[in-house]
């Protein structure tokens, strides 16, 4: 499995198409899908970070939280778009994160990215996860509807 940054590097007009899908709405929003426990998906929203080196996001305490610590396994896909069905999702496994350097600038860029919501700073029982990347897909439509979306896949060597 690669970093973000990894991935960026083997793939970099994908990892900005997918940047571009994850951070459309000016902040970074998607789906996370977990396994629960017994072996079925749960989803719910989620606001992913990226920086140049990886995928972060803190999770409040909840059932995606307690899945993650357990299995790890995820899938996050991109919101939808307003104008097109086009769409990023990627597959891996995610790590808890237990740097308080990176987590304190982890949730300041939270903060920053959010400046115009005034949010407060992650609580300390939001656990930072680091997503590692398995696969991807990348899917580019002509609009609503389209006949013949282009699906580009990524795979991590060895996945």
């Amino acid at each position: 499995m690669d970093t973000w940054g990894e991935f960026a590097r083997r793939e970099p007009d994908l990892a900005a198409r997918g940047r571009q899908l994850l951070y459309q709405f000016g902040v970074g929003l998607a789906f996370l899908a977990t396994v629960r426990p017994d072996g079925g998906p749960r989803v719910h929203p989620m606001c992913p970070l990226l920086t140049d080196t990886s995928m972060f996001g803190f999770i409040v305490p909840s059932p995606k939280q307690r899945d993650l610590r357990r299995d790890g396994q995820y899938a996050i896909h991109s919101f939808p778009c307003p104008e097109n069905e086009d769409a990023f999702y990627v597959v891996g496994r995610a790590g808890l994160v237990e740097d308080h350097a990176l987590r304190s600038s982890l949730a300041d860029q939270f903060v920053v990215e959010r400046a115009q919501f005034s949010v407060p700073p992650p609580a300390a029982t939001d656990l930072l996860f680091e997503f590692l990347i398995e696969r991807c897909m990348a899917t580019t439509t002509t609009g609503h509807g389209d006949p013949e979306p282009d699906h580009v896949v990524w795979r991590a060597v060895g996945a």
